[in-house]
């Protein structure tokens, strides 16, 4: 339903977008959640098989993560581009908007393909695989590949449903998926006796019927709606455009993260084992942000569309509010939660000694990834993604020399978890000074 809020009084205005808020960022939080499943579902099913089958497994999937998602631009800018449309009244262009992000999905998963099948098995033995586990990451990494052109569907489609205000779809389409995966997984692994083969293809069948139900659901509206499905090259291309800066901004903080686990990897066992539950929590932790992050894009580029900048001020400023909340939240739980997470993964009381100082920074940061991711949110929904880009170059030029002193000066894992609170606070820093200036309040159905 769209609304207009700069008639609301500010009261109701508040009211409004709780309201907006909470119905898109619960489901998705709900979808984010489903997607590591998927791997947590193949570990539990492959680690029978054997270590070295486990092994291979955490390999392959590592390299799989990873390549999908360098394209989650595929999402993040088909949701901002859509909700444009939506925002202008206009559901047919919408829909062809999002048909787009499709076309492009496709075209980029042929590719990868391409790439993956024959160097598969160079690829595994550069990441380290062992001469036991490597011919089972080249096989799960083989056959998985196939299913990247859907995953990256799925990407992309789910980032139309977002632009069309709909978080509850991707909810019901993720849980309905990692149900089949496992479900898939048991039974071609063990029933069909096809070892780790029958996991990466039991994550491919699934990945393709979640792609396919999507399909479903975005051809029905361009139907309805006499919405074009052929691929228009124009259209593709202006998609991938505007993908570009936010893949500048996706590899940099990949990098950050690559470069903070080295740093951790060059202080010692203890450390890098710590570093490993840390950084498993505080990727959990920006799940929750990450929702009210999407709630941003889909809210933020619908008012933008319907020229309604007063509007997405108001919006940018109360999802800020959520931000700040939700991390205060996260922050006194994690501090709260420490001496019963921490024995969870580890019974080494020299690893926990590492951690818990470490946990306290994370702690502390939260309301400051509270306010980067909203503004990250917003800002994408702007369609502002050369900033975005630019802001994050900058942050990893930041922080890139002090996380690699700290092996240098001291402070072991404590002092690489302050680093990472500096390079939040410079993207906080950075994202505020963006939303601040309003230079981001560019209104109408395209930027």
């Amino acid at each position: 339903m769209l609304m207009t809020q700069a008639s609301a009084t500010p009261k109701a205005t508040g009211r409004q977008h709780d309201r907006e808020i909470v119905a898109l960022a619960v489901p998705a939080f709900g979808a984010l959640v489903a997607e590591p499943l998927f791997v947590m579902a193949d570990s539990a099913i492959v680690g029978h098989l054997g270590t070295a089958q486990l092994a291979g497994l955490g390999v392959a999937s590592a390299l799989l993560t990873t390549a999908v998602s360098v394209f989650v631009f595929l999402a993040y800018a088909t949701t901002a581009a859509v909700a444009r449309r939506v925002g202008a009244g206009d559901l047919q262009a919408a829909i062809r908007q999002g048909m787009d992000g499709i076309w492009l999905a496709l075209l980029l998963g042929a590719a990868v393909i391409a790439a993956v099948l024959p160097t598969a098995p160079a690829v595994v033995n550069l990441f380290g695989a062992s001469d036991t586990a490597a011919p089972y990451a080249t096989t799960y990494l083989r056959i998985s590949a196939l299913g990247i052109p859907a995953m990256l569907v799925v990407l992309a489609a789910t980032g139309v449903l977002r632009g069309l205000q709909n978080t509850k779809t991707p909810l019901y389409v993720a849980i309905a998926g990692f149900v089949a995966n496992a479900a898939l997984n048991a039974g071609l692994v063990y029933g069909a006796d096809l070892g780790i083969a029958g996991s990466a293809w039991g994550t491919v069948i699934a990945q393709c019927g979640m792609a396919a139900v999507y399909l479903t659901v975005v051809v029905r509206g361009a139907r309805r709606h006499c919405a074009s499905l052929r691929p228009d090259l124009g259209g593709i291309r202006a998609s991938a455009q505007a993908g570009v800066p936010l893949l500048v901004r996706t590899l940099s903080l990949r990098a950050i993260l690559m470069i903070a686990t080295a740093v951790a990897a060059r202080l010692g066992d203890a450390d890098i084992a710590a570093h490993q539950i840390i950084l498993s929590l505080w990727s959990l932790l920006a799940f929750a942000l990450d929702a009210i992050a999407i709630a941003g894009q889909a809210i933020i580029g619908r008012y933008l569309g319907a020229d309604d900048a007063q509007g997405a001020r108001q919006a940018c400023r109360r999802m800020v509010e959520w931000g700040i909340a939700v991390g205060v939240v996260l922050g006194a739980l994690v501090v709260i939660a420490r001496p019963v997470f921490l024995p969870l993964f580890t019974s080494d009381p020299v690893v926990r000694d590492a951690a818990l100082p470490a946990l306290v920074i994370v702690a502390l940061s939260q309301p400051i990834c509270g306010v980067v991711f909203v503004l990250d949110g917003v800002l994408m929904g702007a369609g502002d993604g050369r900033y975005l880009a630019g802001a994050m170059l900058v942050t990893l030029a930041v922080f890139a020399p002090v996380a690699l002193l700290v092996p240098t000066l001291g402070g072991g894992l404590t002092a690489l978890w302050a680093a990472m609170t500096l390079m939040m606070a410079i993207r906080m820093l950075t994202l505020w000074l963006r939303a601040r200036s309003g230079r981001w309040l560019v209104t109408g159905a395209t930027r």
